[in-house]
């Protein structure tokens, strides 16, 4: 495996950068294998890894797919909540709400778990579609809810905190079409922040069930339709957040059709709430983390863009000053779909994250933290080439890019 590190400047122009390689062993272990579509994960009090299923559907009722014309997913009871500790995998929540396609495959269910100070555990389960759908045809109310997890003894124990499918229902805060998919959650001081990548929108609640609050709504920009050269307007599709070394949110997003190479934005949001462009030049971003330095990890859920062929995703590196790019893993990631920073600085993901069956937990040896990155000689002389990144300040770049939005679904994960 051949890291790649790319060295940029902050600049408001377009970088043209020279791109510094070098070679370093990348240790990989795989911690659980046979997982159903795992999405988020992270670790718990006592030190164990857990993360989300989002399962393979069932015989249930059915809705149609937003991805595949005349395909639906259909509903099963096969969402789970999985513990890795001490080299034993078990399933410590099971039959939690799922939709899938009749092969298990472009599930939506669980999307991520977090627990608070106090050692409580929530998570959210995603919906990706019009709530009313749920109501009118699956009539399983837990979709689109936060949840607490009342035991993790394997069986089905939760309780239904907030409903934030009807949110999108009644509110519909990018006034596109009614669509939820709650994605990603955090937890910051008493308060649980949620991501919808279907409403384009983070949401917020106190105490974990009150005072349900719209914090932002991400914005859209100009794309082309590589099918017919039309411009469109392309949504955000929100996928993560963070909390960064200033104290700051960011944002990654997927976004939505379609989906290019290099058009994933990471968003800071500043103290008005307002979604501020951090770094530009991602592709499909699914998950984001910092480290204890202040470096931000950045997951890519299909490193060419999902309308390319192949399914390899990327792990890239963003030094703290902003002035370095590494590329960790690429080749060995498949449709990742969850990140976690462990607390002895290695890499936790999610991996192979549509195929029922085929998931993984990986945990990479973290190539960063035992080796400084080097850096680039002021003033050397190289031969230069067009960095596929881009890092832009804060405050600039953003509003002359920012218009209003269409939905093009591509999976339902992503709704």
């Amino acid at each position: 495996m051949i890291l790649e590190e790319f060295v940029i400047a902050t600049s408001e122009q377009p970088l043209i950068s020279p791109e510094i390689r070098s070679q370093r062993e990348l240790h990989i272990e795989v911690l659980a294998s046979g997982l159903d579509s795992p999405r988020g994960l992270t670790f718990g009090a006592d030190g164990a890894l857990y993360v989300t299923e989002a399962g393979r559907g069932g015989p249930g009722a059915s809705i149609p797919s937003p991805n595949l014309p005349g395909a639906v997913l259909s509903y099963g009871a096969t969402g789970a909540i999985t513990r890795i500790q001490h080299g034993q995998v078990e399933r410590v929540v099971t039959g939690l709400p799922s939709l899938a396609l009749p092969d298990g495959s472009d599930a939506t269910g669980v999307a991520d778990i977090e627990f608070d100070a106090y050692g409580n555990a929530y998570a959210i389960i995603g919906f990706a579609g019009n709530p009313a759908l749920r109501d009118s045809i699956i009539q399983v109310p837990d979709f689109s809810h936060l949840i607490a997890i009342e035991n993790f003894d394997g069986g089905a124990s939760w309780t239904r905190l907030v409903d934030l499918g009807a949110y999108e229902l009644l509110n519909n805060p990018d006034g596109q079409d009614v669509n939820t998919n709650i994605f990603d959650l955090l937890i910051k001081d008493n308060r649980a922040y949620v991501i919808d990548a279907g409403g384009n929108d983070l949401l917020s609640l106190r105490a974990f069930g009150s005072g349900l609050e719209l914090e932002t709504v991400f914005p859209t920009r100009f794309a082309t339709n590589p099918f017919t050269g039309a411009e469109l307007l392309q949504q955000s599709v929100p996928t993560s957040i963070t909390v960064g070394p200033d104290g700051a949110f960011y944002v990654g997003e997927l976004t939505g059709f379609p989906f290019q190479e290099g058009a994933a934005w990471v968003y800071r949001l500043g103290a008005e709430g307002q979604p501020e462009v951090y770094a530009e030049g991602f592709t499909n971003i699914i998950d984001l983390a910092f480290d204890e330095a202040g470096g931000l990890y950045v997951l890519e859920y299909d490193a060419d863009g999902i309308l390319n062929p192949g399914v390899t995703g990327a792990l890239i590196y963003v030094s703290p000053d902003g002035t370095t790019r590494t590329t960790i893993a690429d080749d060995e990631l498949i449709s990742p779909t969850g990140l976690v920073i462990g607390s002895d600085g290695d890499i936790y993901i999610s991996n192979n994250g549509f195929i029922a069956g085929a998931g993984e937990v990986l945990r990479i040896e973290n190539p960063i933290a035992n080796e400084p990155v080097p850096e680039l000689p002021i003033g050397s002389t190289c031969s230069l080439s067009i960095s596929p990144f881009e890092i832009t300040d804060s405050f600039t770049q953003a509003s002359s890019r920012l218009e209003s939005s269409i939905n093009l679904p591509s999976s339902s994960l992503f709704e």
